[in-house]
């Protein structure tokens, strides 16, 4: 990214903020979304579903900006020469990948097997596959090699999984949970919003130099009550401090993965964060709202869901514009607001606050549109 020309604080920021997406993308989310099935004692595949719309509007949120920028700044992508072949790759044992992924995604969705069962299954299928090409076979060294990262990749969970043990134990028995909660819906005032507020903002701060499963435990145990407790569904709830724990990883001023890919990219980490921040846009604004409405959440009728797709985004895509402030051209801060206030009300499920979303909205960019015709 950085030899096409892009600015090297915006490609750690890329990096980081792609990267830790894959958290909260389906079908394979990350290990702390199917503890939240176990919690929840509901199948994987429905908090799959159901987190699947959010981050699909993330990663568009991302792509827009991406662009933006690229035209902003006259970049261009790598020619087609200098790309892979993609009948190279496959022959090389790339279609391996396909069948191991389609494959868990039965056993998840269709078979509806555990979490756990699901994946040693497909784990299994790609070291079976692997022996059928003489490039992918592996020899004793590299099984040996495969077993010793197994087992300190389980001695990692293990540790994590007896630490969030400990801390259960001890907020049950102490009473710090309730005590926690009580607190959050106190210092709300009864305001769901305000309380959503206070629990964003700590499940940041406490997600802070921790992994998401740890960081998701705790937000569990001490801020999803105070959540269910005001009347918000206990799924939703739980996609919502996971939501936050995820962005800790990506929010200043402590942010593990923006430490990590400014450092490769040896960019300065203040300026990646805040670039961080911008692309992520979407994973702060959409957890808000699918609260309040669950079309969000591919929860309700056909019809209702249908239209919350489309507007929610069309809503996000006007959001990207106006958080980067360039179309055509540069933006003033006006147009920007607007753009932005319209895309947050078309994000809003609802024909009042999406027609009233497109009726700010629109006019501005159809304008723009038109001077960029003339000119």
């Amino acid at each position: 990214m950085k030899a096409n020309g892009f600015r090297d604080y915006t490609a750690s920021a890329v990096e980081a903020v792609a990267s830790t997406g894959g958290q909260i993308m389906p079908p394979v989310m990350g290990a702390a979304a199917f503890l939240m099935a176990s919690f929840l004692g509901i199948p994987y595949a429905k908090v799959a579903i159901s987190a699947a719309l959010p981050a699909i509007l993330y990663y568009i949120a991302v792509y827009i900006q991406i662009d933006l920028i690229a035209i902003r700044d006259g970049l261009h992508g790598l020619p087609r020469e200098s790309l892979p072949s993609f009948k190279g790759v496959m022959k090389k044992g790339g279609w391996s990948f396909f069948i191991s992924i389609l494959f868990l995604i039965y056993l998840l969705f269709i078979v509806d097997l555990d979490g756990d069962k699901a994946g040693l299954y497909a784990a299994a299928s790609v070291l079976l596959i692997s022996f059928f090409k003489k490039e992918t076979r592996p020899n004793v060294t590299k099984l040996i090699s495969i077993l010793k990262d197994t087992g300190e990749g389980m001695l990692e969970i293990g540790v994590i999984s007896a630490g969030a043990g400990l801390i259960i134990g001890i907020i049950s028995l102490t009473g710090l949970g309730y005590t926690f909660s009580s607190t959050l819906i106190s210092l709300s005032g009864g305001s769901t919003f305000l309380l959503l507020v206070l629990a964003a903002a700590g499940a940041v701060v406490l997600g802070m130099g921790m992994t998401v499963t740890a960081a998701y435990l705790l937000m569990v145990i001490l801020i999803a009550p105070a959540l269910t407790t005001t009347g918000v569904a206990p799924l939703n709830a739980h996609l919502f401090v996971f939501y936050f724990a995820v962005m800790s990883f990506i929010t200043p001023p402590v942010c593990l993965a923006v430490y990590a890919a400014a450092s490769i990219g040896k960019a300065d980490m203040f300026k990646t964060g805040y670039q961080a921040i911008r692309l992520s846009i979407a994973a702060y604004i959409v957890p808000f709202i699918f609260v309040y409405h669950p079309a969000l959440l591919l929860q309700g009728g056909a019809i209702e869901v249908a239209i919350a797709v489309v507007t929610a985004m069309i809503g996000i895509c006007l959001v990207a514009i106006a958080v980067e402030g360039y179309l055509f051209r540069p933006l003033d801060w006006f147009r920007r607001i607007l753009i932005c206030g319209g895309g947050i009300l078309s994000l809003i499920p609802g024909w009042k606050t999406d027609l009233i979303g497109l009726a700010i909205a629109l006019p501005i960019l159809f304008w723009e549109w038109k001077l960029k015709r003339r000119m």
